[in-house]
């Protein structure tokens, strides 16, 4: 697995590596030591997985609030999607920043979340699949979300949207207090 630093804060990208042969290949998604190093939470408490049917659907942008507020690895296992983090820890140098990247489940790369930042994403093709890796379990009373249009951020989503939930729709702007 290689890891690799991005724009924003305590967020990385990881390559993961092939091991292949006539069978096919192994990879490893998840390494204690190797997440260590870099400072990446290594407790995980939940694996999700999503599914969307349709090309275009977004779904985000959320995040829990302390003491609930979890780090999260995204890997698209089906399909391509345009992930985003968005930091919203006020303390932080990217603070309103926002980076968005591929995931391709032919290229078998991931996105590390970190406490703190919101995230989402938009499928680039029909019938994808999504695995998470959550540091928390998730509490309701802890969720929140930032629209995925809110123009604090003018996130940059590569298709017009096809498919957002009504929960995802209705999120305010950011409130900066």
């Amino acid at each position: 697995m290689e890891i690799k630093k991005i724009k924003i804060k305590g967020s990385f990208i990881i390559n993961v590596k092939r091991f292949g042969d006539s069978r096919g290949f192994f990879s490893r998604i998840f390494c204690k030591k190797e997440f260590k190093k870099y400072n990446i939470s290594n407790e995980i408490s939940q694996v999700n997985c999503s599914y969307s049917k349709k090309k275009g659907t977004i779904r985000g942008m959320h995040y829990q609030i302390k003491p609930h507020r979890e780090m999260k690895v995204i890997m698209c296992t089906k399909g391509t999607i345009f992930d985003v983090v968005l930091d919203l820890r006020k303390n932080s140098k990217t603070y309103k920043k926002w980076f968005g990247i591929k995931l391709d489940s032919k290229e078998k790369n991931m996105l590390v979340v970190p406490e703190g930042c919101a995230h989402g994403f938009q499928t680039l093709q029909k019938d994808c699949e999504i695995i998470y890796l959550v540091s928390k379990a998730y509490n309701p009373k802890s969720e929140r979300g930032v629209r995925w249009n809110d123009s604090n951020f003018k996130i940059k989503w590569p298709l017009k949207p096809t498919e957002i939930s009504k929960k995802d729709l209705s999120w305010n702007d950011y409130d900066y207090s």
